[in-house]
């Protein structure tokens, strides 16, 4: 268990590493941060942070020296940098990434403890992609194995003869059938190192091109008759990683149940609601997690409950709902460049009325 004064090191510097090192501050923990050169906005609320490359083990070692607890803020942290990390030191487990990172390895994973990911194929070539659509049909969507969020690395297929127009991208995909579903939800957990699980209340999720746009809470109620099921596949993932911290499976609730579609082991966009709405933030009790504290609350606190995700040039006026709208808590994660289909905060309202 740590104490006032011990440190915890974050690989990564975006805006998840940022939330979780307040976290820990109000928590009494240093925090140092490591992330290869760019917009590390989690550099600006660390004690220390170092800005070295994913292949300098050299450097990552210095880095794990001065942590009594390693996590990261991203599950696309290459293998070859977590392996630089004493195990002993790492939380959540290496297991984790190395099933999170691999899409295809993520649907098998779920499977095995019974999830219902949606039909898909595994797709290494063009003449793999169409026997895939013959398989699976169409509509559906193509998706490199790793590397790919926030609808990057996606390309969707209407028809086989629409495929034939699509670049392969030489790396390995998934082919994935479109779900016909009536809403999308996540289900959060955290679990501590003694094995105590504890989930928050599931949103109902918006995405627009492939981003989360909103998370709002109640959720309908075709999703409050499936979020037991998910919540049931979701201990089980986490049990099955002996995992530690906050872990994240993404669902669409169907006439049929629920059907698994991501898994993402950290701290989630749709969770950023748990700020101001949640007895103890996922980010507060991620930190407790790999701090081996005890877990907290994870009750809602308010009856209604909207984030809503501020992007690109929209970040540009977002002050100006702090004027507008007295529930609204503005979060603005100081990136330096607003590109188009940047992240670049979050809004969250919340209301106790019914």
């Amino acid at each position: 268990m740590l104490k006032p004064g011990d440190t915890i090191g974050i690989l990564g510097g975006g805006q998840l590493g940022r939330m979780l090192a307040v976290a820990a501050a109000q928590l009494g923990l240093r925090v140092i941060g490591y992330s290869p050169p760019g917009d590390n906005v989690a550099a600006d609320v660390c004690s220390d942070f170092f800005e070295k490359g994913w292949g300098d083990t050299q450097a990552l070692s210095a880095f794990a020296a001065q942590c009594d607890v390693v996590t990261w803020e991203f599950e696309n942290v290459p293998l070859s940098a977590i392996a630089a990390i004493p195990a002993n030191r790492l939380r959540p487990g290496a297991i984790a990434l190395e099933t999170a990172q691999d899409r295809l390895n993520e649907k098998r994973f779920v499977e095995q403890l019974g999830g219902r990911p949606a039909p898909y194929a595994a797709v290494e070539s063009e003449e793999e992609l169409a026997r895939a659509i013959e398989q699976v049909g169409a509509p559906g969507i193509l998706k490199t194995r790793r590397d790919g969020y926030d609808g990057k690395g996606q390309w969707r297929v209407a028809s086989a003869h629409e495929a034939s127009a699509i670049r392969f991208p030489g790396v390995a995909c998934v082919y994935e059938g479109f779900v016909d579903f009536n809403a999308e939800f996540s289900v959060i957990l955290v679990r501590g190192e003694n094995g105590e699980v504890r989930f928050w209340d599931s949103s109902e999720n918006v995405h627009e091109d492939g981003m989360l746009a909103t998370s709002s809470l109640p959720h309908s109620d075709l999703i409050a008759g499936q979020v037991e099921a998910a919540q049931d596949l979701a201990k089980q993932t986490a049990d099955a990683l002996q995992y530690v911290g906050v872990l994240t499976l993404e669902f669409f609730a169907t006439p049929q149940g629920p059907v698994f579609n991501e898994m993402a082991p950290r701290v989630h966009n749709s969770g950023h609601w748990t700020i101001e709405a949640s007895a103890t933030s996922q980010f507060e009790n991620h930190i407790r997690a790999v701090a081996g504290l005890p877990l907290g609350s994870t009750q809602t606190r308010f009856a209604n409950v909207e984030m809503r995700n501020v992007v690109g040039a929209e970040a540009n006026s977002v002050f100006d709902v702090l004027a507008e709208d007295i529930e609204a808590h503005v979060h603005h994660y100081g990136k330096a460049e607003a590109r188009e289909g940047r992240k670049m905060g979050h809004v969250t309202r919340v209301s106790s009325a019914k």
